[in-house]
């Protein structure tokens, strides 16, 4: 069972936040700078909120709230999904469906420890099944 844990090893252990004092122009300058879909909104090194490119979309869709200048409070995701490092993949992919969000915050302790996106679970579930697929040519073609 490949986990959290081992997703982030192999991704890497770099997390991209900003403070819940930052603007929207803030964080999507900072999300177009590391080429990144969402970011984890800290209050005081806590985990507070996120902010994607989805909630960006929303709030260009709302009449007269289009302001760059806006508090990132007033436009991130509050109500936060979140898994733990043992979390297996296969729980991240049900439950991003399930409730059709696209990053999770990665928490160890209450401690932010990584963020995963929907991309990271697919790549990790790819690399998982061609190692599969490898181990098993190489046992029916007597190579083991």
């Amino acid at each position: 069972m490949v986990t959290v844990a081992d997703l982030l090893k192999s991704k890497g252990i770099g997390i991209f936040s900003i403070p819940v004092t930052a603007t929207v122009r803030d964080a999507l300058f900072l999300m177009a700078e590391k080429d990144v879909g969402a970011l984890p909104i800290l209050d005081n090194g806590k985990l507070s909120g996120i902010f994607s490119e989805r909630d960006f979309s929303r709030m260009l869709a709302k009449e007269n709230e289009c302001s760059l200048d806006t508090s990132i409070r007033d436009v991130m995701t509050k109500n936060l999904f979140t898994v733990t490092p043992a979390t297996s993949i296969e729980s991240c992919m049900q439950l991003m469906t399930d409730k059709h969000i696209r990053h999770l915050p990665v928490l160890e302790n209450d401690l932010m420890v990584g963020l995963v996106s929907i991309g990271d679970i697919v790549k990790t579930v790819i690399s998982s099944q061609k190692e599969f697929i490898d181990q098993l040519e190489k046992y029916i073609g007597g190579r083991w």
